[in-house]
């Protein structure tokens, strides 16, 4: 899975749109007990998220990959595919 777009949501919840159009939500909020995902318990922090397409990353360094977005997130619909082309 490519991440075409993803929004941060409160409740430590990312709102996720594959580029297959494929879109699901993801709880990052099991994921606080961790040492690399403390500062995220900071909504503030949760916000600062880049999307690196096969990945997502914090400011704070904590990552995900899209494989295990993937493995865990809750699918909630399907939007149109999105261009594999990066917005620069």
């Amino acid at each position: 899975m490519r991440i075409a777009k993803i929004t941060p949501q409160p409740g430590w919840v990312l709102s996720i749109v594959a580029d297959d159009g494929r879109m699901g939500d993801f709880d990052v909020s099991p994921y606080l007990e961790y040492e690399a995902f403390e500062p995220l318990k900071n909504h503030t922090e949760f916000l600062k998220i880049s999307n690196g397409g096969y990945f997502v990353e914090w400011d704070c360094g904590a990552d995900l990959s899209a494989d295990t977005i993937e493995a865990r997130w809750r699918l909630v619909g399907k939007a149109e595919p999105q261009a594999t082309a990066q917005n620069g």
